[in-house]
């Protein structure tokens, strides 16, 4: 998986790491179970403080999306499962990007067809559909 990061960008470094990643299991460029380069190794290859890196898989693993092990590093959480919390925070932001899109001009049709466009290039661990509970 490429990592690209906008150095020029107003978020942090860590939030597109984080988000990065996530797209990364999210199109199945991360497999669930999959290890992923140590701290150091990461910052080195993406140029960064290890900090940064730090940040982001610790994030990472209190979303639930990474399981940091001390013996074998951190790897790609085999069982992500949305939760309550998650629903109620993709409520939000999922209203308030309809809120955007609607106040641009953007009709129901438009946004769900993008929708189902977005959703179509996602696959986790060769399920068609991500995981529910």
């Amino acid at each position: 998986m490429i990592i690209e990061l906008d150095m020029n960008s107003s978020t942090p470094i860590y939030v597109q790491l984080r988000n990065q990643i996530v797209m990364g299991i999210g199109r199945g460029e991360l497999k669930l179970g999959e290890s992923l380069p140590t701290v150091r190794q990461l910052a080195q290859d993406i140029g960064v403080n290890t900090m940064t890196v730090n940040k982001a898989y610790q994030i990472l693993k209190t979303e639930g999306y990474i399981k940091i092990d001390r013996r074998h590093g951190a790897i790609v959480s085999d069982n992500i499962d949305m939760d309550i919390v998650f629903r109620e925070k993709l409520e939000n932001e999922l209203e308030l990007l309809l809120a955007e899109a609607a106040i641009n001009g953007m009709d129901k049709r438009d946004f769900l067809s993008m929708c189902n466009e977005i959703y179509s290039k996602i696959k986790v661990s060769g399920d068609s559909e991500p995981k529910t509970t």
